[in-house]
């Protein structure tokens, strides 16, 4: 994908603060090119979501391999969940902000004025494309430096139990051993605009109602639900 030159200096000011350097800038700059971006030019352009897929896969074998080799003693279900900390959208988006992968992305106007830019998800793809093109870029040895310099600190959280805890998969585990049961969610009220909305979920759990957990997306709004409902049934959490 070919840039200007004004955007290619732009694409060198990521480089700097990731520390990294690439080849072929025309493949940076496709990691940033969200659909909305490609949607609204007539032209043909290509988007970020391939990148994505292949960086998806990247991603989860650098962490696998790293995690299996430096904590042998650990077991399979324990490594598991560091990786599903580390690799998810919640800990991607969180290292894409300093590295202010924002402020370079591709995207078109409605998404934009959503505040696409810093929604969780479209930062996660937007790292989890740049990862894909590195790899195609430089290499499988420098992209697998890259992910380390960025996620072993992340890694190094879950160890110290220092991280952001998914309370929705700890209260759905807790359920099934507890009482062979899934919560169930409810919004029970939405408010505001399209583009901003908030919401307010309830779990039941055995006919017990916890909550409203509230947030401006469902997903949010179900973590804050599932917060209250695990600490109160596991007030020595």
């Amino acid at each position: 994908m070919p840039c200007s030159l004004l955007r290619k200096k732009e694409l060198l000011c990521f480089e700097k603060k990731a520390g990294i350097r690439f080849r072929s800038h025309g493949l940076l700059n496709l990691a940033f090119s969200h659909r909305s971006y490609t949607n609204e030019h007539q032209e043909q352009i290509a988007n970020n979501e391939k990148l994505e897929f292949l960086g998806d896969s990247i991603l989860g074998l650098v962490v696998s391999d790293y995690l299996y080799n430096t904590l042998p003693e650990m077991v399979e279900g324990d490594l598991a969940r560091i990786k599903s900390f580390v690799v998810s959208e919640e800990s991607l988006a969180e290292l894409a902000l300093p590295l202010e992968v924002d402020q370079y992305l591709l995207m078109g106007k409605g998404e934009e004025n959503s505040g696409g830019r810093l929604k969780k998800a479209i930062l996660a793809d937007a790292m989890e494309a740049i990862f894909a093109a590195y790899y195609l870029d430089s290499g499988f040895k420098e992209t697998t430096r890259f992910i380390l310099t960025l996620l072993v600190p992340q890694i190094e959280k879950v160890l110290n139990n220092k991280h952001k805890r998914d309370f929705k998969t700890l209260l759905q585990e807790y359920c099934q051993k507890t009482y062979k049961i899934y919560p169930r969610y409810t919004v029970i009220k939405n408010s505001g605009p399209d583009h901003n909305k908030t919401f307010w979920i309830e779990v039941n759990i055995n006919d017990s109602i916890y909550g409203p957990g509230k947030g401006k997306n469902k997903k949010e709004a179900e973590q804050k639900a599932a917060e209250e409902a695990y600490l109160t049934l596991n007030p020595d959490e």
